[in-house]
């Protein structure tokens, strides 16, 4: 096929610009040619290449073409304007690229593209502009390093990628199926195979960090019938570890392939695997499924595609993701497949419904035969309460603590719930000239600074802070929690925000153990709780809890703090959003699969949108099979 794009490109491209070679490259067709700034002189040839190769096309000069790195700098600094404030330009000669990462972004691009033009037909150096974080993120700086260092790794694995992209099938596949290795008819290790007679594709690979039975904790992939290198692609939906905690133990044991996902969740995946590592390392109980390096593969084995970006995974498979509104680069799963014969869209978690952070999950597809959607609150008695409501309780509780002399304890997830509620007092305690020191532990600072690189996936009115450098996230009343957490807990009524959300490892149960025995204080649950995770059994009314202490030893600490459920903060969709979601999704899918919810309320969800819509309802258990088509 590349002989043949080759063809086509000599017939469009003018012999002044001295095309050079062709390269499949990934999800990209890169052009090499010998003076680039003729090539841009000619503004229709982009979209003339495009047309006839029906490809994504990348522009790059040859290597014998482009300025020295100096020279470039010079250039560079001499075009773009200061106010773009440039913190970092790096040069990546494997990509024929500079890397310029600046706080605003858009004057690197200018207007119409105009000053990445002038950079690239000045110095022969494709722009890759990045996003500086309004606050410093080690997670984001050592992405782009190991991305940047292992430049040559990652452009041989694009290569084989674009390679088998472009293979031709004998025969056009005659059935699909999927397959539910995790994540059926139980909340976590959300895993599920989608087959034809030539693909095979994941649809997450995740852990359930909050059981105790090793059985459940990690997918069934020993029941995949195939071995790990015969899968085409894995797409990640979002970064949460019960969808994206078990990648790096496919490239553990014989995975090669590529990862897809928004490029949010790739930075935010990878910070909560180091974090999921750091913590089984300290418990003796348990055995790393797998190490560093192997999220160091996942990473550089990783493709990002935008929004609305639709791309070729496989021959027969195109791919498209949507804003599913869960959290910051969540993705609804558009999968096109063999020329259309069937659509299957795969909502992942997903919020279709008020937050502070995003625009609820899109509805609006090209086609769709089958819905996979998530049920995690699909129980005929799971509807929240008005977002507005929620608010106003969660603003009293602090009250009535605080007015006690003691101590609000939250526990969250450090992505998603944190900068949620996060919100929810920058905007109060602005409004009301309110000062009660609010403290953040674990994680919550540094999934923080990632929001903060990434605005554009943020809501409109978050998104213009962040952009205005007023950024709610680095509010002066929130304190990273970076000391002694003795001083906090001894000190004066506070808010304090600390991981885990569910209260299965992490610095809240350093404050819990303290905290608990004093009826001053309070704990307030702002998400869900898995039904064997210590948070949901407090929540339940457990009043004396067993956990270890400094020396190792089990102790006995009573609960006599209040407990609160503040419920409509989650970002998940409560039971009539879910209903309203199939009712409004575009177009009326002939069937719906539901997954990650517990079992009764799966079956109860299914037997509703049966009755309610006409359309066929499944169930699966793990290790279900469904003939889609």
């Amino acid at each position: 096929m590349l002989k043949d794009f080759e063809k086509k490109i000599k017939k469009i491209i003018p012999t002044e610009c001295g095309f050079s070679k062709v390269e499949a490259e990934g999800l990209n067709i890169v052009i090499y040619v010998d003076d680039i700034k003729s090539f841009y002189e000619n503004d229709h040839l982009i979209k003339d290449l495009a047309s006839a190769l029906k490809k994504k096309i990348c522009i790059r000069a040859t290597a014998a073409s482009r300025i020295d790195p100096e020279s470039a700098i010079k250039i560079i600094k001499e075009t773009i304007p200061e106010d773009a404030n440039v913190q970092n330009i790096k040069f990546n000669p494997t990509f024929g690229k500079v890397n310029i990462e600046a706080m605003k972004p858009g004057l690197v691009i200018g207007k119409g593209g105009e000053t990445l033009k002038k950079i690239i037909e000045k110095t022969g150096w494709v722009v890759d502009v990045q996003r500086v974080p309004t606050m410093e993120s080690s997670t984001i700086s050592g992405v782009r390093k190991s991305l940047l260092k292992e430049a040559e790794k990652r452009k041989k694995f694009l290569d084989n990628v674009g390679k088998k992209i472009m293979m031709r099938y004998d025969s056009p596949s005659s059935w699909v199926k999927m397959t539910a290795l995790g994540g059926a008819r139980e909340v976590g290790r959300s895993c599920f195979v989608v087959e034809t007679p030539n693909s095979r594709v994941l649809l997450d690979c995740g852990i359930n960090p909050d059981i105790s039975d090793k059985s459940k904790m990690y997918p069934m992939l020993s029941d995949l019938g195939f071995s790990l290198s015969d899968i085409d692609a894995v797409i990640l939906s979002h970064a949460h570890l019960d969808h994206s905690g078990f990648i790096p133990y496919l490239f553990a044991y014989g995975y090669d392939g590529p990862v897809y996902c928004t490029p949010p969740t790739r930075d935010l995946s990878v910070m909560l695997q180091m974090d999921y590592l750091g913590l089984v390392n300290k418990n003796s109980n348990l055995t790393p499924p797998y190490t560093i390096s192997d999220i160091h593969k996942q990473l550089i084995h990783t493709i990002t595609v935008n929004y609305g970006e639709v791309v070729d995974i496989t021959p027969e498979i195109k791919l498209t993701l949507y804003n599913a509104g869960h959290i910051l680069g969540s993705a609804i799963t558009h999968l096109h497949i063999n020329n259309g014969q069937h659509n299957l869209v795969y909502t992942g978690d997903m919020k279709f419904g008020f937050t502070q952070l995003f625009d609820p999950a899109h509805i609006q597809f090209p086609r769709v035969e089958t819905l996979l959607m998530e049920s995690t609150y699909g129980g005929k008695n799971d509807v929240m309460p008005n977002r507005r409501d929620s608010e106003s309780m969660l603003i009293d509780i602090v009250k009535k603590t605080i007015e006690r002399g003691g101590k609000v304890l939250i526990p969250v997830f450090a992505v998603g719930r944190s900068q949620e509620i996060m919100l929810v007092f920058e905007h109060y305690f602005r409004e009301n000239d309110i000062n009660i020191p609010i403290y953040l532990d674990g994680m919550i600072r540094e999934a923080s600074a990632i929001h903060t690189a990434y605005p554009e996936y943020l809501k409109a009115k978050v998104r213009k802070k962040v952009l205005a450098n007023r950024s709610p996230f680095e509010s002066e009343i929130f304190e990273t929690v970076k000391g002694d957490r003795d001083k906090i807990i001894e000190g004066e009524p506070s808010i304090i925000l600390a991981t885990a959300g569910m209260m299965s490892g992490g610095p809240v149960l350093e404050y819990f153990k303290q905290l608990a025995p004093d009826d001053k204080n309070s704990l307030v649950f702002v998400g869900y709780m898995s039904p064997l995770s210590l948070g949901h059994k407090i929540q339940r009314g457990l009043r004396e809890v067993p956990l270890v202490n400094n020396d190792g030893k089990i102790e006995s600490v009573k609960v006599n703090m209040e407990v609160y459920n503040v419920e409509g903060f989650s970002g998940h969709s409560d039971r009539r959003q879910l209903l309203a979601y199939v009712k409004n999704i575009t177009p009326r899918p002939n069937r719906v699969i539901l997954c990650h919810g517990d079992e009764n309320k799966v079956t109860n969800l299914a037997y509703t949108i049966n009755k309610l819509f006409k359309i066929k309802t499944d169930a699966p258990m793990v290790l279900d099979s469904l003939r889609l088509k």
